[in-house]
């Protein structure tokens, strides 16, 4: 019963992926509360910036700041970021498209969820 939930929750294209193409995918999983908590920060800056609200501006850096702080979140952050890299460019592997199109499409579930 186990084995079907996980084989229905995980597409059997998932199956050909590179292995860095499924690190890069699990972290990003594991950082998208983050990204999305980013995003939204980045967002209402913007926002308080273009407003002049200084007081609201002060109190969201200093909440990204609180964030980028994490040693967690910056180490997968780093790592995020090798890989990327490493996918992008081919290096130490190919350049498959199928890695770059599944990385794709969670981003963009990604971006959704987070709206």
């Amino acid at each position: 019963m186990r084995r079907l939930l996980v084989a229905l929750l995980f597409p059997l294209p998932a199956l050909a992926l590179s292995p860095a193409a499924k690190e890069f995918m699990a972290i990003s999983a594991k950082l998208e509360p983050v990204q999305c908590e980013k995003r939204q920060l980045r967002r209402q800056m913007a926002m308080a910036q273009a407003e002049q609200r200084d007081e609201d501006l002060k109190k969201l850096r200093a909440r990204a700041a609180q964030i980028n702080l994490d040693k967690e979140t910056a180490r997968l952050e780093k790592r995020l970021a090798e890989l990327e890299q490493r996918i992008s460019d081919g290096k130490g592997g190919t350049r498959d498209p199928q890695d770059l199109d599944a990385i794709s499409f969670q981003q963009r579930q990604a971006f959704y969820r987070c709206e």
